[in-house]
Protein backbone atom coordinates (compact mmCIF):
# COMPACT_ATOMS: atom_id res chain seq x y z
CA UNK A 1 0.00 0.00 0.00
CA UNK A 2 1.77 3.46 -0.92
CA UNK A 3 1.90 6.17 1.48
CA UNK A 4 4.28 8.99 2.44
CA UNK A 5 7.16 7.61 4.26
CA UNK A 6 6.59 9.42 7.72
CA UNK A 7 2.51 8.55 7.18
CA UNK A 8 1.18 5.79 9.19
CA UNK A 9 -1.23 2.99 7.12
CA UNK A 10 -4.87 4.10 7.02
CA UNK A 11 -7.03 3.03 9.95
CA UNK A 12 -8.35 -0.95 9.47
CA UNK A 13 -10.93 -2.86 11.66
CA UNK A 14 -10.32 -6.32 13.12
CA UNK A 15 -11.14 -9.02 10.76
CA UNK A 16 -11.39 -11.42 14.23
CA UNK A 17 -11.99 -10.88 17.61
CA UNK A 18 -12.33 -12.96 20.97
CA UNK A 19 -11.87 -13.64 24.83
CA UNK A 20 -9.28 -16.36 25.68
CA UNK A 21 -9.50 -17.91 28.87
CA UNK A 22 -6.15 -18.01 30.28
CA UNK A 23 -6.96 -19.53 33.68
CA UNK A 24 -7.42 -18.29 36.65
CA UNK A 25 -10.69 -16.97 35.99
CA UNK A 26 -9.07 -14.47 33.80
CA UNK A 27 -10.67 -13.92 30.03
CA UNK A 28 -8.06 -11.54 27.37
CA UNK A 29 -9.27 -9.99 24.73
CA UNK A 30 -7.49 -10.24 21.47
CA UNK A 31 -8.43 -8.88 17.68
CA UNK A 32 -6.35 -9.69 14.07
CA UNK A 33 -6.26 -7.12 11.33
CA UNK A 34 -4.66 -6.91 8.01
CA UNK A 35 -4.42 -9.68 5.68
CA UNK A 36 -4.92 -13.36 7.30
CA UNK A 37 -1.46 -14.47 5.01
CA UNK A 38 0.38 -12.29 5.77
CA UNK A 39 3.29 -12.15 8.16
CA UNK A 40 2.48 -12.10 11.72
CA UNK A 41 2.75 -9.63 14.03
CA UNK A 42 2.33 -8.86 17.57
CA UNK A 43 1.44 -5.57 19.25
CA UNK A 44 2.25 -5.73 23.01
CA UNK A 45 1.05 -2.32 24.34
CA UNK A 46 2.82 -0.51 27.36
CA UNK A 47 1.54 0.48 31.10
CA UNK A 48 1.61 -1.97 32.08
CA UNK A 49 -2.54 -1.89 32.16
CA UNK A 50 -2.89 0.29 29.46
CA UNK A 51 -5.08 -1.70 26.83
CA UNK A 52 -4.48 -1.50 23.31
CA UNK A 53 -5.25 0.66 20.94
CA UNK A 54 -6.50 0.77 17.26
CA UNK A 55 -3.60 3.38 16.92
CA UNK A 56 -1.52 0.72 16.63
CA UNK A 57 -2.50 -1.17 14.18
CA UNK A 58 -1.87 1.76 11.49
CA UNK A 59 2.12 1.06 11.68
CA UNK A 60 1.64 -2.20 9.78
CA UNK A 61 1.12 -2.82 5.89
CA UNK A 62 -2.40 -4.20 5.94
CA UNK A 63 -1.84 -5.78 2.84
CA UNK A 64 1.60 -7.61 3.97
CA UNK A 65 0.95 -8.16 7.70
CA UNK A 66 -1.51 -10.17 9.84
CA UNK A 67 -1.59 -8.17 13.02
CA UNK A 68 -2.30 -9.24 16.77
CA UNK A 69 -3.78 -7.35 19.32
CA UNK A 70 -4.48 -7.99 22.83
CA UNK A 71 -5.46 -6.15 26.01
CA UNK A 72 -3.02 -7.30 28.85
CA UNK A 73 -4.50 -9.19 31.88
CA UNK A 74 -6.92 -6.75 33.74
CA UNK A 75 -7.08 -4.13 31.34
CA UNK A 76 -9.09 -2.99 27.82
CA UNK A 77 -11.76 -5.19 26.91
CA UNK A 78 -10.06 -8.27 29.33
CA UNK A 79 -11.78 -9.75 32.25
CA UNK A 80 -12.28 -9.20 35.25
CA UNK A 81 -10.59 -5.32 34.95
CA UNK A 82 -8.28 -4.07 37.46
CA UNK A 83 -10.76 -1.19 38.26
CA UNK A 84 -12.76 -3.86 40.18
CA UNK A 85 -11.35 -4.17 43.90
CA UNK A 86 -12.30 -7.79 43.79
CA UNK A 87 -10.62 -8.54 40.86
CA UNK A 88 -7.33 -10.79 42.46
CA UNK A 89 -4.26 -9.26 41.20
CA UNK A 90 -2.55 -12.51 42.35
CA UNK A 91 -2.58 -13.77 39.44
CA UNK A 92 -1.01 -11.21 37.08
CA UNK A 93 2.55 -10.99 36.74
CA UNK A 94 4.85 -10.93 33.57
CA UNK A 95 5.27 -15.52 34.06
CA UNK A 96 1.62 -15.06 33.27
CA UNK A 97 1.52 -12.76 30.72
CA UNK A 98 3.93 -14.46 28.72
CA UNK A 99 2.24 -17.65 29.42
CA UNK A 100 -1.01 -15.71 27.71
CA UNK A 101 1.44 -14.47 24.89
CA UNK A 102 1.76 -18.57 23.82
CA UNK A 103 -1.77 -19.40 24.29
CA UNK A 104 -2.80 -16.73 21.99
CA UNK A 105 -0.08 -17.96 19.02
CA UNK A 106 -1.15 -20.84 19.79
CA UNK A 107 -4.76 -20.03 19.48
CA UNK A 108 -4.47 -18.26 16.27
CA UNK A 109 -2.01 -21.10 15.06
CA UNK A 110 1.12 -18.88 14.29
CA UNK A 111 4.39 -20.22 14.29
CA UNK A 112 6.63 -17.50 14.51
CA UNK A 113 5.78 -13.69 14.94
CA UNK A 114 7.41 -10.37 15.15
CA UNK A 115 7.21 -8.36 18.01
CA UNK A 116 6.31 -4.53 18.59
CA UNK A 117 6.00 -2.06 21.51
CA UNK A 118 7.57 0.14 23.86
CA UNK A 119 7.76 0.99 27.34
CA UNK A 120 6.32 -1.96 29.29
CA UNK A 121 5.89 -2.85 26.39
CA UNK A 122 9.69 -3.40 25.25
CA UNK A 123 10.31 -5.17 28.88
CA UNK A 124 7.17 -7.75 28.04
CA UNK A 125 8.60 -8.35 24.68
CA UNK A 126 12.21 -8.97 26.07
CA UNK A 127 11.05 -10.93 28.93
CA UNK A 128 8.96 -13.24 26.00
CA UNK A 129 11.87 -13.29 23.36
CA UNK A 130 14.54 -14.87 25.71
CA UNK A 131 12.04 -17.57 27.18
CA UNK A 132 10.65 -18.26 23.47
CA UNK A 133 13.51 -17.37 20.92
CA UNK A 134 12.48 -19.71 18.61
CA UNK A 135 9.10 -18.05 18.16
CA UNK A 136 9.98 -14.93 17.49
CA UNK A 137 10.82 -13.65 14.30
CA UNK A 138 12.47 -9.81 14.31
CA UNK A 139 11.44 -7.38 16.96
CA UNK A 140 10.60 -3.48 16.78
CA UNK A 141 10.84 -1.46 20.06
CA UNK A 142 10.37 2.54 20.33
CA UNK A 143 11.23 3.45 24.22
CA UNK A 144 13.49 0.59 25.56
CA UNK A 145 12.73 -0.45 29.35
CA UNK A 146 13.37 -3.47 31.06
CA UNK A 147 12.17 -2.58 34.09
CA UNK A 148 14.91 -2.87 36.48
CA UNK A 149 14.77 -1.73 39.69
CA UNK A 150 17.55 1.22 39.34
CA UNK A 151 14.81 1.80 36.41
CA UNK A 152 11.93 2.15 38.37
CA UNK A 153 13.33 4.25 41.38
CA UNK A 154 14.90 6.31 38.71
CA UNK A 155 11.37 7.40 37.51
CA UNK A 156 9.54 7.26 40.59
CA UNK A 157 12.20 9.37 42.67
CA UNK A 158 15.14 9.90 40.71
CA UNK A 159 13.41 12.38 37.94
CA UNK A 160 12.23 13.99 40.94
CA UNK A 161 15.33 16.15 40.80
CA UNK A 162 14.23 17.97 37.56
CA UNK A 163 10.54 18.25 38.88
CA UNK A 164 10.77 18.71 42.41
CA UNK A 165 7.45 20.43 43.03
CA UNK A 166 5.63 17.78 41.24
CA UNK A 167 7.22 14.77 43.00
CA UNK A 168 6.68 16.42 46.54
CA UNK A 169 3.35 16.24 45.83
CA UNK A 170 3.85 12.47 44.42
CA UNK A 171 5.03 11.93 47.60
CA UNK A 172 3.31 13.35 49.61
CA UNK A 173 0.61 11.13 48.47
CA UNK A 174 1.88 8.30 50.66
CA UNK A 175 2.78 9.65 53.61
CA UNK A 176 3.68 6.42 55.19
CA UNK A 177 5.69 5.02 52.59
CA UNK A 178 8.59 3.93 54.17
CA UNK A 179 11.82 5.86 52.40
CA UNK A 180 11.59 7.59 49.28
CA UNK A 181 12.19 3.79 47.40
CA UNK A 182 9.04 2.70 48.38
CA UNK A 183 6.33 4.65 46.33
CA UNK A 184 5.32 2.49 44.33
CA UNK A 185 4.77 -0.55 47.15
CA UNK A 186 2.30 2.21 48.88
CA UNK A 187 0.87 3.33 46.00
CA UNK A 188 0.03 -0.43 45.60
CA UNK A 189 -1.57 -0.62 49.02
CA UNK A 190 -3.54 2.38 49.01
CA UNK A 191 -4.65 0.59 45.12
CA UNK A 192 -5.79 -2.40 47.19
CA UNK A 193 -8.17 -0.15 49.89
CA UNK A 194 -11.48 -1.36 50.20
CA UNK A 195 -12.29 2.59 50.56
CA UNK A 196 -13.27 4.45 47.37
CA UNK A 197 -12.19 7.73 47.83
CA UNK A 198 -8.63 6.28 48.88
CA UNK A 199 -8.31 4.63 45.32
CA UNK A 200 -9.53 7.50 43.39
CA UNK A 201 -6.78 9.57 45.04
CA UNK A 202 -4.45 7.34 44.66
CA UNK A 203 -4.78 7.22 40.91
CA UNK A 204 -5.32 10.88 40.65
CA UNK A 205 -1.48 11.47 42.52
CA UNK A 206 0.16 8.69 40.38
CA UNK A 207 -1.29 9.86 36.99
CA UNK A 208 -0.28 13.51 37.71
CA UNK A 209 3.25 12.48 38.23
CA UNK A 210 2.98 10.29 34.90
CA UNK A 211 2.13 13.26 33.22
CA UNK A 212 4.68 15.79 35.13
CA UNK A 213 7.21 13.10 33.46
CA UNK A 214 6.10 13.42 30.44
CA UNK A 215 5.34 17.62 30.29
CA UNK A 216 8.15 18.59 28.39
CA UNK A 217 6.99 17.12 25.24
CA UNK A 218 4.75 17.06 22.73
CA UNK A 219 1.61 15.48 22.01
CA UNK A 220 -1.79 16.25 20.74
CA UNK A 221 -5.48 15.12 22.94
CA UNK A 222 -5.72 14.96 26.70
CA UNK A 223 -2.72 14.34 28.87
CA UNK A 224 -1.31 10.90 28.55
CA UNK A 225 -2.27 9.21 32.00
CA UNK A 226 -4.74 11.79 33.73
CA UNK A 227 -6.62 12.23 30.17
CA UNK A 228 -7.35 8.75 30.08
CA UNK A 229 -11.34 7.33 31.41
CA UNK A 230 -11.36 6.85 34.91
CA UNK A 231 -12.04 3.34 35.07
CA UNK A 232 -9.50 3.24 32.48
CA UNK A 233 -7.21 4.94 34.80
CA UNK A 234 -7.74 2.67 38.11
CA UNK A 235 -6.59 -0.08 35.87
CA UNK A 236 -3.67 1.04 34.72
CA UNK A 237 -2.56 2.66 38.48
CA UNK A 238 -3.07 -0.80 40.12
CA UNK A 239 -1.25 -2.81 37.37
CA UNK A 240 1.15 0.08 37.38
CA UNK A 241 2.25 -0.06 41.10
CA UNK A 242 1.59 -4.01 41.61
CA UNK A 243 4.35 -4.57 38.66
CA UNK A 244 6.67 -2.06 39.84
CA UNK A 245 6.46 -2.58 43.79
CA UNK A 246 7.59 -6.36 42.68
CA UNK A 247 10.46 -5.47 39.84
CA UNK A 248 8.15 -7.14 37.75
CA UNK A 249 9.26 -10.28 39.05
CA UNK A 250 12.47 -10.29 37.26
CA UNK A 251 15.95 -10.82 38.50
CA UNK A 252 18.00 -7.35 38.78
CA UNK A 253 19.11 -6.63 35.11
CA UNK A 254 18.09 -9.99 33.61
CA UNK A 255 16.99 -8.92 30.40
CA UNK A 256 20.19 -7.29 29.18
CA UNK A 257 22.18 -10.42 30.80
CA UNK A 258 20.25 -12.80 28.77
CA UNK A 259 20.20 -10.45 25.67
CA UNK A 260 22.67 -13.36 23.97
CA UNK A 261 19.34 -15.22 23.89
CA UNK A 262 18.36 -13.33 20.98
CA UNK A 263 21.41 -13.99 19.04
CA UNK A 264 19.94 -14.24 15.50
CA UNK A 265 16.77 -11.99 15.70
CA UNK A 266 16.63 -9.17 13.94
CA UNK A 267 16.04 -5.96 16.39
CA UNK A 268 15.36 -2.13 15.42
CA UNK A 269 15.61 0.00 18.75
CA UNK A 270 14.37 3.58 18.62
CA UNK A 271 15.02 5.50 21.58
CA UNK A 272 14.79 9.55 22.01
CA UNK A 273 17.58 11.27 23.73
CA UNK A 274 15.51 13.24 26.02
CA UNK A 275 13.12 10.55 27.44
CA UNK A 276 13.19 11.28 30.80
CA UNK A 277 10.89 8.59 31.62
CA UNK A 278 13.23 5.69 30.74
CA UNK A 279 16.84 7.42 29.74
CA UNK A 280 19.02 6.44 27.27
CA UNK A 281 21.43 4.18 28.70
CA UNK A 282 19.12 1.67 29.01
CA UNK A 283 18.57 0.94 25.18
CA UNK A 284 22.56 1.49 24.55
CA UNK A 285 23.31 -0.97 27.03
CA UNK A 286 20.62 -3.34 25.91
CA UNK A 287 22.04 -2.94 22.42
CA UNK A 288 25.53 -3.79 22.98
CA UNK A 289 24.18 -6.87 24.51
CA UNK A 290 21.97 -7.83 21.52
CA UNK A 291 24.07 -8.91 18.46
CA UNK A 292 21.45 -8.08 16.07
CA UNK A 293 19.99 -5.13 17.72
CA UNK A 294 20.41 -1.79 15.55
CA UNK A 295 19.68 1.38 18.04
CA UNK A 296 18.53 4.28 16.53
CA UNK A 297 18.61 7.36 18.72
CA UNK A 298 16.07 10.21 18.32
CA UNK A 299 17.52 13.89 18.82
CA UNK A 300 14.99 16.22 20.26
CA UNK A 301 12.14 13.30 21.31
CA UNK A 302 11.29 11.71 24.65
CA UNK A 303 9.46 9.03 25.62
CA UNK A 304 6.55 9.72 23.31
CA UNK A 305 8.35 10.05 20.35
CA UNK A 306 7.12 11.54 17.59
CA UNK A 307 7.71 12.09 13.47
CA UNK A 308 11.33 11.20 13.16
CA UNK A 309 10.21 8.04 15.90
CA UNK A 310 6.88 7.14 13.89
CA UNK A 311 9.44 6.97 10.45
CA UNK A 312 11.99 4.92 11.51
CA UNK A 313 9.75 2.44 13.17
CA UNK A 314 7.61 2.77 9.91
CA UNK A 315 10.90 2.00 7.96
CA UNK A 316 11.82 -0.90 10.09
CA UNK A 317 8.39 -2.56 10.00
CA UNK A 318 8.04 -2.06 6.32
CA UNK A 319 11.63 -3.94 5.82
CA UNK A 320 11.14 -6.78 8.01
CA UNK A 321 7.57 -7.23 6.04
CA UNK A 322 9.64 -8.41 3.44
CA UNK A 323 11.55 -11.02 5.07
Amino acid sequence: MDREPDEKYPPIEPYDQGMLDVGDGNLVYWEVCGNPDGKPALVVHGGPGSGCGAHARQYFDPDRYRVVLFDQRGCGRSTPHASDPAADMRHNTTAHLIADMERLRVRLGIEKWLLYGGSWGSTLILAYAEDHPERVSEIVIPAVTTTRRSEIDWLYRGVGQIFPEAWDLFRAGVPEAAGDGGLPAAYARRMESPDAAVRAKATADWCAWEDAVLSQETYHGPPPYSGRPGRAQQALVRICSHYFSHGAWLEEGQLIRNAGRLAGIPGVLVHGRFDLGGPLITAWELAKAWPDAELTVIDGAGHLGGPATTRTVLEALDRFAAR
